[in-house]
């Protein structure tokens, strides 16, 4: 059974298609009110500012990778194997255009330029995944499961920052194998038994 259209739900998701497409600064209430078909008092009423907007949109995120972190690791418990489904996710993603990049990591690029309230928002985010990769790779690697040359924080800082690299080639050259191409190396080295 589908889920009863929301409002607010729908500004949210026009957001997010417009940062992924153009950023912060790519898109005005007028855009999304015209995509979704209402009057921009209507975004103002559940959104008073874009601020509002995007830092609600940021917080959203955050909140879906926390429930879908928690998920993934009642599923596939072992690290390595944690690691390349998280991969294996935004790979797919990209694919089939679902998420085809990492709303989080198109607004960092623009942190100097994004008010403040936002910023904060976007480096929770970051420190979230930081946290949590750190978590998988420190499991991993004193079950040894994973072979690490580093502090675990600083694999998972590399990691992270390859999975957001990745992506970002993946959409410059316009080749959405490029990402599952880029990270591979980067999965072997941490477990040679990951495929």
């Amino acid at each position: 059974m589908n889920k009863p259209s929301n409002t607010a739900d729908d500004i949210l998701a026009a957001a997010r298609r417009f940062i992924v497409a153009g950023g912060y600064n790519g898109f005005s209430y007028a855009d999304i009110a015209e995509v979704i078909g209402i009057r921009k008092a209507s975004i103002h009423h559940h959104f008073p500012s874009k601020v509002d907007l995007v830092q609600t949109l940021v917080r959203r995120y955050l909140e879906d990778a926390v429930t879908g972190m928690a998920e993934l690791e009642r599923k596939v418990p072992e690290p390595p194997e944690l690691l390349r489904t998280y991969a294996g996710f935004w790979a797919r993603c990209i694919e089939d255009a679902s998420r085809p990049f990492c709303v989080c990591a198109l607004l960092a690029s623009e942190l100097p330029a994004l008010p403040p309230e936002v910023a904060v928002e976007v480096r929770a985010y970051f420190q979230f995944l930081s946290d949590w990769l750190t978590g998988v790779i420190e499991r991993g690697a004193g079950q040894g499961a994973l072979t690490i040359a580093a502090a675990p924080r600083v694999e998972a800082e590399a990691f992270m920052a390859t999975v957001h690299g990745a992506m970002l080639s993946a959409r410059a050259y316009g080749d959405t194998a490029a990402f599952a191409t880029i990270m591979a190396p980067t999965l072997q080295k941490l477990s040679p038994g990951i495929q």
